[in-house]
């Protein structure tokens, strides 16, 4: 009976010891954030309303 539960004992040990180093040992990834990068663009809205008004007011001064 005493070799029974020896074996028994070695056998539930053994695979409790086999499962926890199962994977090994794995670096962790860590992934970089994405950088957002801003596009300049070539015309600035806030300079078209005030061209487009005096192009309004030269085309009203010289219809006179």
């Amino acid at each position: 009976m005493k070799k029974i539960a020896t074996i028994a004992l070695a056998l539930a040990l053994g695979l409790t010891g086999s499962t926890a180093f199962a994977g090994g040992y794995t670096a962790p990834v860590v992934e970089p954030e994405p950088v957002v990068v801003q596009q300049s663009s070539s015309s600035n809205p806030a300079i078209v309303v005030p061209i487009l008004l005096l192009v309004a007011v030269a085309v009203a001064a010289s219809n006179n």
